[in-house]
């Protein structure tokens, strides 16, 4: 997938994820942390609430980050680089 999707820019940090997701818990608890902290909007997307082929492009690298609706990481989040990337 090239282009990014419209979901990814509902806010400054969007997670893509799913529930019962133990890496989602953790990459969300760093996420509102780091947003918390700098005072920056995050928002959180069900991959079962996308397209198909935004799921067939991000099942299996869920948590997938979004800063400024752009890809940032996926399956875990870096406190560091979260906030370097927020602070940029």
């Amino acid at each position: 997938m090239t282009e990014t999707p419209d979901w990814a820019g509902k806010a400054r940090v969007v997670m893509l994820g799913r529930q019962g997701c133990h890496l989602c818990e953790d990459a969300w608890s760093v996420i509102t942390g780091v947003t918390d902290e700098l005072g920056v909007d995050r928002a959180e997307e069900s991959l079962d609430a996308v397209s198909a082929a935004d799921r067939e492009e991000y099942w299996d690298k869920i948590p997938v980050t979004f800063v400024d609706g752009r890809r940032h990481d996926f399956w875990r989040v870096s406190e560091g680089r979260l906030r370097s990337a927020l602070s940029g």
